[in-house]
């Protein structure tokens, strides 16, 4: 059997992509265009409602949507989030300690089967902790937007992340 590298800091080393950051790679203001886009499939969409058990005819039923404000099914709004945070992981959490809260999550306008979404995210906050001096904690806020550039989820969540090993 060959020798396979699973420590993600020899893994680093070697020159693989870094994931995630340590406190001290994050700087206020720096926006982490995450990489790579994703395209939601009507497939995607009803896995997710039926993993989750949200059977709202808006997300299942073509007839019902059709009947609906938007004319046709909307992808439903946890999973535009859940996709959106798993964007981000490599570039903000990856080496989170733990995801402490979300706040402030909005859905401006709907998403649809077909959509591309690309994710951002900005830092707004980087701070030392008072009591455990080998982590802090990063505020950020992410967007995502559909392939015309239209702002269809945003929201801010505050992650605990460790200090670099000395």
């Amino acid at each position: 059997m060959p020798d396979v590298q699973t420590d993600q800091a020899q893994r680093e080393a070697s020159g693989a992509h870094p994931y995630g950051r340590y406190l001290e790679e994050f700087e206020v203001g720096a926006v982490y265009r995450h990489w790579p886009a994703k395209t939601v499939t009507e497939a995607d969409d009803h896995l997710f409602c039926l993993i989750t058990m949200n059977h709202h005819p808006l997300h299942l039923n073509d007839v019902y949507a059709a009947q609906a404000q938007q004319g046709r099914n909307v992808v439903v709004g946890p999973y535009v989030y859940s996709l959106a945070l798993g964007m981000s992981v490599s570039d903000i959490s990856g080496k989170a300690i733990a995801n402490l809260s979300t706040e402030e999550l909005s859905h401006p306008a709907p998403v649809f089967h077909g959509d591309t979404l690309y994710a951002e995210t900005e830092v707004l906050e980087v701070r030392e902790s008072r009591s455990k001096p080998d982590r802090g904690t990063v505020r950020v806020h992410t967007r995502v937007l559909n392939q015309e550039g239209v702002l269809v989820a945003e929201f801010k969540r505050l992650v605990l992340v460790p200090r670099r090993p000395s």
